[in-house]
C-alpha cells in the first residue's frame, strides 16, 4: 500500500543505524501485520536506549479500523535527512499557518517549511524540491469555495471528523466568510494578533502550531463542553 500512516516515514529495519535523525520521544514500529519486524526493529531501537514500540496487528489493523491513511502520492521528494521540504508566501495568517500545522502533525513532523517573497515562490520550490502552496497557479491552493487546508485534506487522505470540523473553521477565517462558523472570528482575531506579535515568520509558526493544537483538540472531544462558571448554586447564608 503506497500510503502511510500520519507522521510515518519509511524505513529498512535492517538498516536502522542508517535511520535519519528523528523527533526526541517515544518512536512506534509497525510493519504489514506486526511481526517480527516491527517488533525486532522496536527492541532494536529500545537496546539502543531509544523508547520505542511497535504496533499490534500492523498497517492491517490500522487499516481495517478505517483510520486515516496519508497519501505520498503529491508529497515533495525527500532531502538528504528524510524531510519534505514545503514553500510559501512570507508573513502568514490564517492558510498559511494552518497547512504547516497539518504536514507537521499528521505529515512530516520535520518538515521544513520556507517563507519566501511571493515572487520567488516558484523559483525556491524548483530549486529545493519543495511543494509551493497557498499561492495561485499550484496544486495546494485555492479552488473555488476551498482554501488551502480543504484541498491538503483531500488531496493527503486526511479527511477525518475533528479535522473536517477544523477545516470549517480555517475556511470561513481566510475567506471572510465568518458566518460559516462562529468559532472563525476568534481564529482570524488569534491569527491577527500573532502577525503583528511577530516579525519572524518561523517564530510565528511555532506560536501558530499551539493555536491548531488547541482548536484541533477541542474539535475533536470538546464541541460538547461548555463554561459553566458561575454556577446558579444559591450560596449558603452565613
Amino acid at each position: 500500500d503506497p500510503r502511510l500512516l500520519p507522521g510515518a516515514i519509511r524505513a529498512d529495519d535492517r538498516a536502522l543505524a542508517d535511520l535519519p535523525p528523528l523527533p526526541h520521544g517515544p518512536v512506534l514500529v509497525l510493519c504489514q501485520a506486526g511481526h517480527r519486524r516491527s517488533q525486532g526493529a522496536a527492541a532494536w531501537l529500545r537496546a539502543e536506549g531509544r523508547p520505542a514500540e511497535y504496533l499490534e496487528g500492523g498497517f492491517e489493523s490500522w487499516h481495517d479500523a478505517g483510520l486515516p491513511l496519508v497519501t505520498a502520492t503529491y508529497l515533495p521528494p525527500r532531502d538528504g535527512q528524510g524531510r519534505t521540504v514545503w514553500v510559501t508566501r512570507a508573513r502568514p495568517k490564517i492558510d498559511r499557518i494552518a497547512c504547516p500545522w497539518l504536514i507537521r502533525r499528521f505529515v512530516d513532523p520535520r518538515a521544513v517549511i520556507l517563507f519566501v517573497a511571493p515572487a520567488e515562490v516558484a523559483g525556491v520550490a524548483e530549486r529545493h524540491d519543495a511543494a509551493p502552496f497557498d499561492i495561485e497557479d499550484v496544486f495546494f491552493s485555492h479552488r473555488g469555495d476551498l482554501c488551502s487546508f480543504d484541498v491538503m485534506l483531500a488531496e493527503l487522505g486526511l479527511s477525518v471528523p475533528a479535522l473536517d470540523r477544523l477545516a470549517v473553521i480555517v475556511r470561513a477565517a481566510d475567506t471572510a466568510r465568518l458566518d460559516l462558523a462562529p468559532e472563525a472570528a476568534g481564529l482570524l482575531a488569534v491569527s491577527l494578533g500573532l502577525s503583528r506579535m511577530y516579525a519572524d515568520d518561523l517564530e510565528q509558526l511555532e506560536a501558530g502550531m499551539l493555536v491548531y493544537d488547541a482548536f484541533y483538540r477541542w474539535a475533536r472531544d470538546a464541541t460538547g463542553e461548555t463554561h459553566n462558571w458561575p454556577t446558579n448554586t444559591p450560596r449558603t447564608a452565613l
